[in-house]
This record gives structure tokens, C-alpha cells and sequence, in this order.
């Protein structure tokens, strides 16, 4: 508890002033709900590593070709990862930079907390 009960009027309007609104907090929630479902944490390794079809994935993380298809759909509508076609093959990979960056940053945290 603060002394005299009374907030640090300083701190306060200093966070306030560079506060996201609501919506955009709600949207970075939602974003890393996306993250936080083990098949999906590991698709993302596997596509930080290298472009992959859907069967490839399968039988590296010894899945279903449709377990893996409704991962990647999910995935794919939260942005994190993106396709493309070669012939009959859709190939999918890590949509961008940032995405690897969140990856990568959650994975060193974890790595530290081990020892």
C-alpha cells in the first residue's frame, strides 16, 4: 500500500499519456492467446527454421496433415504465418519478422528460467 494512501500523480499521468487505448490492448491479448497452444508454439519453431508444407509438418511433429491444417488456419488468421503456392502445394513460413522476434524473445525467457 502507498503512503498516506495516495497515488504518485507523476507516474501516473506519465504511463496515461502513452497508454494504448482498449482495442488495441484487446487485440495484443488476443494476439498472444494465438501463442499460447503448445502444436501452434511448435509449428511456429518449424517455420522460424524453414518453409514447409502441410505434410512436412505433419510428419516432423508426428500429426495429422488436418490437425496441422486447423493449426495453420488459426495461425494464418492471426497473421503469423503466410502461404504460398507452387503448383498443388501451398507452402506456409513465419509472416514476418516481428512474429520470430515475439518466438524467439518467449523462448530465451523460458531458456533463462531453466538456469
Amino acid at each position: 500500500m502507498c503512503e498516506k494512501n495516495a497515488p504518485h500523480m507523476d507516474i501516473v499521468d506519465r504511463v496515461s499519456n502513452v497508454m494504448p487505448d482498449e482495442e488495441a490492448l484487446f487485440e495484443a491479448a488476443e494476439l498472444l492467446k494465438v501463442f499460447g497452444d503448445s502444436t501452434r508454439i511448435r509449428i511456429i519453431f518449424v517455420l522460424c527454421e524453414s518453409e514447409m508444407c502441410v505434410c512436412d509438418i505433419a510428419k516432423l511433429l508426428e500429426m495429422t496433415q488436418s490437425a496441422i491444417s486447423h493449426q495453420l488456419r488459426v495461425l494464418k488468421q492471426a497473421r503469423l504465418v503466410k502461404s504460398r503456392r507452387e503448383g498443388k502445394t501451398i507452402f506456409y513460413s513465419i509472416a514476418d519478422d516481428h512474429v520470430k522476434t515475439i518466438f524467439y524473445y518467449a523462448m530465451e525467457h523460458v531458456m533463462e528460467k531453466r538456469g
